[in-house]
């Protein structure tokens, strides 16, 4: 009798702690619409078209998060490549103020500095876990931060592809000279190490790339992976499929928000926006985990010729990347500062990486 009244007393004691814990909850966590804080309304330009889902689907994802977390009183509206400005003018529009943010790939922006590519990729660097290793925990973020503030914004990671597929073509090239006088569209540093090799690279925006391919003004495009190339049809102009993108292990996406506005935000605000952008910097790429081996198959079953780039070109790519490498740290300081740091890095990641994960892999392989 004693121990069934104590624990009705207990009961009752808890039922009523609880009760106040949710109130107490409730009170932490309500909604910014509570809470006082300003309605806030900012546009975000893509470099992607709303046909790429998975990647124009981050920028949708992170808009989402904000306005569910802040009860609407954050709102970002989305607006795909074109819009208001063209795909490869994203980043300009933040730095000028046009708008408040955009979601784009840091190197297409190398002409203005070649260091722009370590946001996104550089060609033969990291794959995409130790891309997030080097960016999140490897001291990354911070020498990005210091690069990207002379260009009034900040970065965020806001996706990764995983590493990406080296394009279509509409002929096969096996060897050196099939290389030399290719037009082919890619971005970022794959392009000039591809001039070097004797290419005429073309940067065009995805909305370009399939009427491009269709009319033979370019011979090949690289675009992502399987997935998002099928969207966009490659394949029924370019039959050819090669492996593997080695100008984009590992390219991250970033969101780019203007230095200025960024400052004005509220700190539950910009603790909101962080939270949100690594949801969707995650998200990408279980997606694109999900969806490529699917989006092979289907190709494959298209009639699409998958092919690996042959020992030749890989390796000339490689010793030209290296070359160039060199020659930019020799007379770009800001290149020089972030490629230390970058390739010590890189190396101690491959060291680790061949140790179990590629061992991993290689048994995988033969018995697949």
């Amino acid at each position: 009798m004693e121990r069934r009244s104590f624990l009705k007393k207990a009961g009752v004691g808890l039922a009523a702690g609880a009760a106040a814990g949710v109130a107490s909850t409730a009170a932490v966590a309500a909604p910014a619409v509570q809470t006082g804080l300003p309605e806030i309304k900012w546009r975000m330009t893509s470099s992607f078209p709303k046909s790429i889902d998975t990647l124009f689907g981050s920028a949708e994802l992170l808009a989402s998060r904000l306005r569910e977390i802040t009860g609407g009183k954050f709102d970002i509206r989305v607006f795909p490549a074109g819009e208001i400005v063209p795909g490869l003018q994203a980043l300009d529009a933040v730095q000028q103020g046009t708008v408040e943010m955009c979601h784009s790939c840091s190197y297409y922006y190398v002409g203005k500095d070649k260091t722009f590519a370590f946001g996104t990729a550089v060609p033969f660097g990291l794959n995409a876990r130790q891309m997030d290793a080097w960016v999140i925990a490897g001291g990354g973020q911070e020498l990005l931060d210091e690069f990207y503030s002379a260009y009034n914004v900040y970065s965020f990671l806001g996706g990764n592809t995983g590493v990406q597929m080296g394009g279509w073509y509409r002929k096969q090239i096996n060897t050196l000279e099939d290389v030399k006088g290719l037009k082919i569209r890619i971005a970022g540093l794959g392009g000039e190490i591809l001039s070097r090799m004797g290419a005429i690279p073309q940067q065009i925006a995805g909305s370009d790339i399939y009427p491009s391919l269709e009319k033979g003004t370019i011979d090949a495009a690289e675009w992502v992976a399987p997935y998002d190339d099928e969207k966009l049809g490659f394949y029924k102009v370019a039959p050819h499929y090669y492996s593997p993108g080695w100008w984009e292990p590992g390219p991250a996406v970033h969101f780019y928000v203007n230095k200025a506005e960024w400052e004005k935000l509220p700190k539950e605000y910009q603790a909101a926006f962080r939270a949100a952008a690594r949801e969707a910097h995650i998200l990408m790429t279980a997606t694109y985990d999900h969806k490529n081996p699917q989006a092979l198959a289907r190709l494959l079953a298209q009639g699409v010729k998958l092919q690996n780039f042959s020992n030749e070109i890989m390796k000339k790519a490689y010793d030209v990347s290296r070359e160039l490498y060199a020659e930019e740290s020799a007379k770009n300081p800001a290149w020089a500062k972030i490629y230390t740091e970058f390739e010590k890095y890189r190396k101690s990641q491959n060291a680790w990486f061949s140790v179990a994960e590629a061992g991993f892999d290689r048994f995988m392989q033969s018995v697949r």
